[in-house]
């Protein structure tokens, strides 16, 4: 019988797994030694938190970040014939949504090997949940540009989507960014659009909040360096 590939969600930050997914995601950890991770030390850390009692030494981890060999990565399922099963660590929240683990799962149905998602935070979904948007239609839009001219108008068009398909439009920041990302909100979008920012979700410091554009420049925030997720409504 084939291996199979089990998608592992991750915590969001430092929080006790068990506090924010199932024992399942613990009983397969256990079942598994062979692993595709973004950052192994990160990944050690996180196996060791959820099994501690599981040999360090058994696990052989392989990598898949921006520096991957491609040719390399081809062969990572190649013990899945062998009915080796192999776990998929994200280095936040769920793998193969907004992360490379994706190239992992294409491969995986390419070679006919049975994917198996496991429950865990995901904080695209979860900003949706708790945003009071469009929870039927949206989309993620993944990081906006950087130049001033061109992010400017991905805002705008996004906006202008937001309304046309009434579908509420998702975006992210690098962390250090966020507070220039949110004043450009407030002075790009029309007054009345709604903007949801969720940060730290899970966590102890968790802040979700939707308002108005207009209201947001009334409003005190600090988002430096936070895990943040951008939601606009008009």
């Amino acid at each position: 019988m084939r291996g199979k590939v089990y998608l592992i969600p991750t915590t969001l930050g430092d929080t006790e797994p068990l506090e924010v997914m199932p024992i399942s995601v613990k009983k397969v950890i256990e079942r598994l030694d062979y692993f595709i991770v973004e950052n192994e030390k990160s990944a050690r850390r996180f196996i060791k938190k959820i099994t501690p009692n599981k040999s360090q030494p058994s696990l052989k981890l392989m990598l898949i970040d921006k520096y991957s060999d491609e040719l390399e990565v081809q062969h990572y399922l190649d013990v899945c014939e062998d009915g080796i099963s192999v776990g998929v660590l994200s280095e936040a929240g769920v793998p193969a949504v907004a992360d490379p683990g994706a190239n992992v799962v294409k491969l995986a149905h390419e070679k006919g090997i049975q994917v198996v998602p496991l429950v865990g935070p995901s904080s695209i979904i979860m900003a949706v949940m708790a945003s009071g948007m469009n929870g039927q239609s949206f989309a993620f839009n993944g990081y906006l540009p950087i130049d001033k001219g061109s992010r400017k108008k991905m805002i705008k068009d996004l906006e202008r989507l937001s309304k046309e398909k009434d579908q509420s439009q998702i975006f992210i920041e690098t962390p250090y960014r966020n507070e220039k990302l949110l004043e450009d909100l407030k002075t790009i979008l029309q007054p009345h659009t709604r903007v949801c920012v969720a940060c730290d979700i899970t966590l102890p410091t968790e802040y979700i909040k939707t308002l108005t554009a207009k209201q947001w420049k009334a409003e005190k925030t600090a988002l430096h360096k936070r895990p943040a997720i951008f939601i606009i409504h008009q």
